[in-house]
């Protein structure tokens, strides 16, 4: 074996299908193309999303409500969860939250929210806190830190 003998699979390559070229080779006359109509010019070009006429589903589908392009996701944490998951004095950050598993990979930001308690003292790094999430950190000893 070597690289001077390597072969495709039996099948693979098969010559072009040379369109136009006379009765002879079976695809003469109107070359595929069938009879008359915008298809059988030369130059003719669909109009993207068009439908032969019907129509074309951009139009026919309705449109409803408002997307905002400036819209920021948050990863929600609550206050019960990071208590269960880490011990007392622990530095919590967005990198420790997504090894624990307690956020997902692809989020970004991150927000902790106040349900439960923690009855720990932490140290918490994320993105953005409600008002009773930063309260009951600061309550039971623990501090807030917001990441930009």
């Amino acid at each position: 074996m070597g690289l001077n003998n390597l072969r495709p699979p039996t099948g693979m390559k098969h010559p072009k299908k040379r369109i136009g070229r006379g009765q002879g080779s079976g695809n003469g006359k109107t070359a595929g193309r069938g009879h008359k109509g915008a298809k059988s010019r030369s130059g003719f070009k669909f109009k993207r999303g068009f439908e032969g006429g019907q129509m074309p589903l951009h139009r026919r589908v309705p449109k409803r409500g408002f997307h905002n392009p400036f819209r920021v996701e948050y990863e929600v944490v609550n206050l019960d969860m990071l208590g269960v998951k880490f011990d007392a004095g622990t530095t919590v950050t967005p990198d420790l939250l997504r090894e624990r598993g307690l956020v997902a990979r692809g989020k970004q930001r991150i927000k902790v929210l106040g349900r439960g308690e923690v009855g720990k003292a932490l140290t918490v790094h994320a993105h953005k806190f409600s008002g009773t999430a930063a309260q009951k950190i600061a309550a039971a000893g623990g501090a807030t830190e917001q990441l930009p």
